[in-house]
């Protein structure tokens, strides 16, 4: 029994299920988690010594690889002038003046201390600007562990076939509307039927928890026609699309601007850290100037700010990444359908196989997929030492450390794979 084996028994007594994030748990392609010692890279290593390639990057922080020289510098020195302070800092003026500059829609951000709390936050303050108290979100489409987001939730929710919560009370859900993702119809029928009640629409502009479903021609411009038409606002999910897909996000991308917009993983480049972000007139409702509260011990810690503005400057002074980044996913797309046979889908630096005979552009189309078949995939890959998401409705993150190499031999072990399967 490896030394992973033996730690996840001792953490099944002290942990629920042995972690502290479900998807980490490995139920749904079976078999024991992998507990990882160090990373560096585009390699993550487990207690065990044994290396991987890593298509998770910490779910999509580590965009410029593992253990990054300059992130590491500005953490540590950052780090010698203390941990927390509770007041605030150079720092996080930094930030938000970068996030402003970076993003042009954007004006004002306020901290926090994860997607989660960005998302109940932003919501929060859609309803205390509209004066309205629904919110329209699709099914499939994940935005943490909130109550009122907990319906039909995608990503590990929708793996155990579980997608709403125990613990959720109607009341928290009885204002949460579903949708179907790039059904324009099913928003416009909502809005109809909920005339003058509906605070905000929110969606991720690319489905990252469901797989990888991109929107459809013309759904987020009709998404913003329709929150215009009903005086609703237009949030964005961008926890995992923000700095990704462009400097801009899926807003620059895509083309299309939100009032709000929400923020993780890569802003602080491997560190807790989230956001909330917009135009001012909407941010200024938000306390101590406006009325709508929301507070933070830890929001902006400096550590965090030091790590996420590492991170942001190098993508600003080095924006030829997206591109080569898109690339990159583009070639190990190509290679995975070539020898599968799956359902591919990939935006930007995002990818996701399906196992399926359908083109997968929803919620119900993403359900239609073979896990079993999944699991078989991601055991093969693991044991040939490559890492990617223990769960079918997850993505692959491909990022700047990953080389060309790396990426042939990828392919190559899938190709493995689909002769096996055959």
């Amino acid at each position: 029994m490896g030394r992973s084996e033996k730690l996840y028994q001792r953490a099944r007594q002290v942990l629920p299920g042995g972690v502290n994030s479900p998807v980490r748990a490995f139920h749904a392609v079976g078999g024991a988690p992998r507990f990882m010692a160090r990373a560096a890279g585009d390699r993550i290593y487990d207690v065990d010594g044994k290396a991987y390639i890593d298509y998770i990057g910490s779910w999509g922080p580590m965009i410029l690889g593992h253990s990054d020289p300059v992130i590491l510098r500005a953490v540590q020195e950052t780090m010698q002038n203390g941990l927390s302070f509770g007041a605030a800092t150079e720092l996080e003026v930094q930030m938000a003046e970068l996030i402003c500059q970076l993003v042009e829609p954007v004006e004002m951000v306020r901290m926090v201390n994860s997607g989660t709390e960005a998302v109940m936050s932003a919501i929060r303050l859609a309803r205390g600007y509209t004066g309205r108290d629904k919110i329209i979100k699709f099914a499939g489409c994940y935005h943490g562990h909130c109550d009122s987001m907990l319906v039909k939730a995608g990503s590990g929710a929708l793996t155990t076939g579980n997608p709403d919560s125990s613990g959720v009370t109607a009341g928290a859900a009885q204002d949460t509307l579903l949708a179907n993702y790039n059904d324009l119809d099913s928003v416009a029928e909502l809005f109809a039927k909920n005339a003058g009640q509906v605070a905000a629409v929110i969606v991720e502009p690319v489905g990252a928890n469901m797989g990888v479903v991109g929107p459809a021609d013309g759904f987020l411009p009709g998404l913003r026609q329709l929150c215009d038409q009903y005086g609703a606002l237009l949030i964005f999910d961008e926890v995992i699309t923000g700095f990704r897909l462009a400097l801009g996000g899926a807003m620059a991308y895509f083309g299309v601007e939100a009032d709000l917009v929400t923020y993780g993983k890569i802003i602080g480049g491997g560190m807790p850290v989230g956001a909330y972000a917009g135009k001012r007139q909407v941010m200024e409702f938000v306390s101590p100037v406006g009325s709508v509260y929301q507070a933070g011990t830890l929001s902006g810690n400096p550590v965090a700010m030091a790590a996420g503005l590492a991170t942001l400057t190098q993508l600003r002074d080095r924006p030829q990444i997206y591109g080569e980044i898109e690339e990159k996913a583009r070639y190990l797309a190509a290679g995975i359908r070539r020898y599968t046979g799956c359902q591919v889908n990939q935006v930007g630096s995002l990818v996701c196989a399906f196992f399926s005979d359908v083109p997968v552009t929803d919620y119900d189309t993403a359900r239609q997929s073979d896990t079993t078949a999944y699991a078989r995939y991601f055991h093969f890959l693991l044991d040939r030492g490559i890492y990617i998401a223990p769960a079918q409705f997850e993505a692959m993150f491909v990022g700047a450390a990953h080389t060309q190499e790396d990426l042939d031999h990828t392919v190559e072990v899938i190709r493995q794979f689909g002769g096996i399967q055959a």
